[in-house]
């Protein structure tokens, strides 16, 4: 399923873990979910709550990878989609926490070419 519903997209950007979840997708591609916890610096089970909830939405896909859990933007998105996010990215790259979640995935130790290590 892919979003359609403007309201869908909404309401998973309204909620902050969410929209930091995105923002991190849609600026460095594809993430484990320790990725984006470290990042984040939030307890593992919230973090795969809010990507449950994106994936249902459609707005992200996952994939298995051994133990891990990757997610990335969904690939299908329409481009209305794809453009309100990539705005909507663009407009908040420089504010906190937004701009702290980037500089923690960069600083995140034992990140070998984006395999999960932790």
């Amino acid at each position: 399923m892919v979003i359609k519903d403007p309201v869908q997209l909404f309401k998973s950007l309204s909620d902050q873990t969410r929209l930091r979840c995105l923002f991190l997708l849609v600026t460095q591609g594809e993430l484990c979910v320790c990725e984006l916890t470290y990042a984040l610096g939030l307890p593992q089970p919230k973090i795969s709550h809010h990507l449950g909830n994106l994936r249902k939405s459609g707005l992200v896909n996952d994939r298995k990878e051994g133990l891990w859990i990757y997610y990335k933007i969904h690939p299908e998105l329409p481009e209305w989609v794809m453009d309100m996010l990539k705005i909507s990215m663009e407009g908040i790259k420089n504010q906190a926490p937004f701009v702290h979640d980037a500089i923690n995935l960069t600083e995140m130790p034992d990140r070998p070419d984006n395999l999960c290590s932790a």
